[in-house]
């Protein structure tokens, strides 16, 4: 840890100086950062004037000197909630993995972000996260890590390394863009405590209409907890069977995910963005067993057209996803003498939410939910329907924090009801990555 902190020094000090000699992602005014339409930023760069002669072998060479265009921008944005619950085991119902975790305080996220300009051809990015558990245990992992390419012909982009599948609005988006304390239960459901992600690259074609428009598939490993729905050695908490250690054989055996999304201005004042995408890999009940995720995303946004700050602004946001889970024949994990017919699983949920700026920096907010699951052999609490509503408030005192207060009722079939009260601080130093609109 104390090697950690020392390399994190030296690269605030050094990004520091790179920031401070070029703009960053932030407003000129020191607001907060732009939201991109397509999410795509691609800076000019000039190639570097070759300067000097030729020298003998035996003296050393200068290092290469990055372009003028070059910079990192360095920021640390950190979330802590506080609440209440009628259930004394929160994570029954809060199975997000950055979800408030106990009664009381919660630290699930504090984040360092690192992107910045590589080179004339390449953009980078980093996330590394910190959190506690509900035992106050810290936890790090290496949330994303990816680059990006500047400079491919004919609309295409490259995206190489560890990231956030982009399967529809929020699974890419980090905890502190979230527009309520908490993850959507169908994501939960369908994706895991941490969401899709994984290590792979994508390949993005911005379609050359008059509108925006964005085709892209990804192709990533398929194992691990963040493939909750695919190798996942933990789901056996979706089929009840002892995971089959499955290897990399050919190419079905890695997870793929195809998305298009689209943008249409409806007016001066309203936009529209329609989004599908899909997500198709093996799953560990069994050698040949497979999953498939469907999903669709909704997005409209009204502004006035004398709007101050972005302010007043009406906004409403719906996504539905459905996963067909092809569980093999297997041992329960339960009883090793117990054998579970193959079957399909079928899962499906939605969440709509509506957001109303009602003047700068306060927004309401209004989510209804809903996920469920068919009957199986196996009968799991974490496939049961449940419904949840949940209304908050946001006030956010300058661009670099907000208080967020959020009431959540639940209803768990064969359960019962549970109502809770959360409240959420966030700061942040520093820069930070604009995010999608």
């Amino acid at each position: 840890m104390r090697t950690l902190f020392i390399a994190m020094t030296v690269a605030v000090l050094g990004g520091g100086q790179a920031a401070a000699q070029q703009p960053d992602s932030t407003s000129a005014d020191g607001a907060a950062p732009a939201r991109e339409l397509g999410g795509r930023f691609t800076p000019r760069f000039r190639r570097p004037a070759v300067r000097g002669r030729l020298v003998q072998d035996t003296v050393p060479q200068a290092a290469p000197v990055r372009t003028a265009g070059a910079y990192m921008n360095i920021g640390f944005v950190a979330l802590s909630d506080f609440g209440w619950s009628t259930e004394s085991d929160v994570g029954a119902l809060q199975r997000g993995d950055h979800d408030p975790h106990v009664r009381g305080f919660t630290i699930p996220n504090a984040e360092i972000s690192l992107d910045g300009a590589v080179d004339p051809y390449f953009k980078g990015f980093s996330n590394i996260v910190y959190k506690l558990d509900k035992n106050g245990e810290t936890g790090v992992e290496l949330e994303e890590v990816y680059f990006l390419t500047t400079s491919l012909p004919a609309n295409l982009q490259l995206k190489g390394g560890q990231f956030f599948a982009e399967f529809g609005r929020q699974n890419p988006q980090h905890p502190h863009a979230w527009a309520f304390v908490d993850q959507p239960l169908v994501l939960n459901r369908i994706f895991g405590p941490e969401g899709l992600r994984s290590q792979g690259a994508r390949i993005s074609w911005l379609v050359p209409t008059s509108f925006y428009t964005e085709a892209m598939v990804s192709v990533m490993n398929s194992a691990g907890g963040t493939a909750w729905s695919f190798r996942s050695d933990e789901s056996a908490e979706i089929h009840g069977g002892i995971p089959d250690e499955r290897a990399v054989e050919r190419l079905q055996d890695f997870l793929v995910v195809p998305r298009i999304a689209t943008s249409i201005d409806l007016s001066d004042t309203q936009t529209l963005l329609l989004g599908a995408s899909a997500a198709f890999g093996p799953n560990s009940s069994g050698p040949r067993a497979r999953t498939r995720i469907y999903g669709g995303d909704v997005y409209w946004k009204w502004k006035s057209a004398t709007a101050a700050q972005g302010f007043p602004f009406l906004s409403m946001q719906t996504e539905v996803l459905y996963r067909r889970y092809d569980a093999a024949e297997r041992v329960s994990a339960d009883d090793p003498n117990a054998t579970l017919i193959a079957e399909t699983l079928s899962d499906r949920g939605f969440y709509s939410q509506v957001l109303w700026g009602i003047k700068p920096r306060i927004v309401a907010g209004l989510r209804g939910e809903f996920a469920g699951g068919n009957d199986a052999a196996f009968d799991s609490e974490l496939r049961a329907d449940r419904f949840r509503f949940s209304p908050n408030l946001t006030w956010y005192p300058t661009e670099f924090s907000k208080f967020r207060i959020q009431y959540n009722y639940d209803h768990r079939k064969g359960i019962g009801s549970d109502h809770s009260l959360w409240m959420q601080f966030e700061f942040l130093l520093g820069a930070h990555a604009s995010h999608k609109f």
